[in-house]
């Protein structure tokens, strides 16, 4: 889950890591007063989580309290890279005698957290990760240790920064380490982390990625996401705690465990279809959360087919298929619907639907042979 820029500061306010002065604003009325406030000299920041935002025109530097509202106008209400801009962060404008790039984040290849750091801040690391990989310093992090403070006399050392900024620089790391652990972070960016000319540190931008498997001991947390980023069946998947992934096809898929669930994507695949989505209703699925997610499924337009592929164990098929039956009750659909139950209670599932227009299958190999025929023929 990714955080916003205003909502990254405000976290690292918490943390006491510096940032400019600035806040929020949804209206040109509140960039007014914002940069009144501020002195008129700020800096407007379109609040989209999209990367290039400047070059875009999302980012601009207003001199005069009249250019900021010139600025806001033109950048709130458009779009960046398809996401609507809702908000304007207003940060008062820093003067800056050096930018340097700084991120903690997680790696795949140590399989531990890893501190970033390079003295081409303020450019796009991948570049800078191409062209001059050299100058961009990595130190693996042992997660049962943390930060040790050899470590960060060795990245300042190597990025070039004054020893009069070290004592500073290595508070600040260790802030942002504390704020990737306490937060379940997967990345926590500054770029550019600025030296003032007032020879002070400063955030001036920031970034921060959020574990979402870890969003259950962040309920605090879990309210900043960003419903433009975000379909609104993934936000309602959410809600009736269910994995669900929107995706581009035309046959809906509610099957319970992930590995079956990729197996069903798989072999609609493989038989010349395509998913609508990924559905996992998890182990123990009752009657309502079985209803609810075909309810969720039923509400893509795009949907021609649907295969519900449940092999019970703990999740008992009868209990699935009075889902389906309650659903149906509420629901009007001429969708084909395939279903194949095997496992616990898989007769007495069988039983309850026997009546009803559902299309039963044997196998899944049958049951997504039978559910691409469907959509094609829905899809024609």
């Amino acid at each position: 889950m990714k955080l916003q820029e205003y909502q990254s500061k405000i976290l690292f306010t918490m943390y006491n890591i510096p940032v400019p002065n600035g806040r929020i604003a949804e209206s040109i009325g509140e960039v007014k007063q914002i940069s009144e406030e501020l002195g008129g000299r700020v800096v407007i920041k379109a609040q989209v989580l999209s990367g290039g935002r400047g070059k875009a025109g999302g980012v601009r530097i207003a001199k005069t309290i009249d250019e900021a509202e010139e600025y806001a106008n033109q950048i709130l209400g458009k779009e960046i890279y398809g996401m609507p801009v809702r908000k304007v962060l207003v940060d008062e404008m820093i003067s800056i005698d050096k930018e340097i790039y700084l991120s903690i984040a997680n790696d795949r290849n140590s399989q531990k957290p890893i501190l970033m750091a390079s003295s081409f801040g303020g450019m796009d690391i991948e570049e800078v990760s191409r062209s001059n990989p050299e100058k961009i310093v990595k130190r693996v992090i042992d997660p049962l240790l943390g930060l040790r403070d050899y470590q960060l006399r060795d990245v300042a050392i190597n990025i070039d920064l004054d020893r009069d900024y070290w004592q500073d620089f290595s508070t600040i790391i260790h802030q942002l380490w504390k704020v990737y652990v306490d937060c379940d972070a997967t990345l926590v960016e500054v770029n550019p982390l600025v030296i003032t000319s007032e020879k002070k540190l400063t955030a001036l931008d920031a970034k921060v990625v959020l574990d979402d498997n870890a969003m259950f001991r962040h309920p605090n947390l879990n309210d900043l996401r960003d419903k433009d980023a975000v379909p609104p069946s993934e936000t309602q998947g959410r809600k009736i705690g269910v994995s669900f992934i929107k995706m581009e096809g035309n046959i809906g898929c509610l099957v319970n465990g992930a590995g079956l669930a990729m197996a069903t994507m798989d072999i609609i695949k493989e038989l010349g279809g395509e998913a609508a989505n990924f559905l996992d209703i998890g182990g123990g699925a009752n009657a309502k959360k079985v209803e609810e997610s075909l309810r969720l499924i039923l509400s893509d337009e795009k949907v021609k087919a649907i295969l519900i592929n449940v092999f019970g164990g703990i999740t008992r098929c009868d209990e699935v298929a009075k889902g389906i039956l309650s659903a149906f009750k509420e629901i009007q659909t001429n969708i084909p619907i395939v279903v194949r139950l095997v496992g616990t209670n898989d007769k007495e599932g069988l039983r309850l639907l026997q009546d009803t227009e559902l299309i039963p299958a044997g196998s899944l190999l049958e049951a997504a042979t039978i559910a691409v025929g469907k959509a094609g023929e829905g899809k024609a």
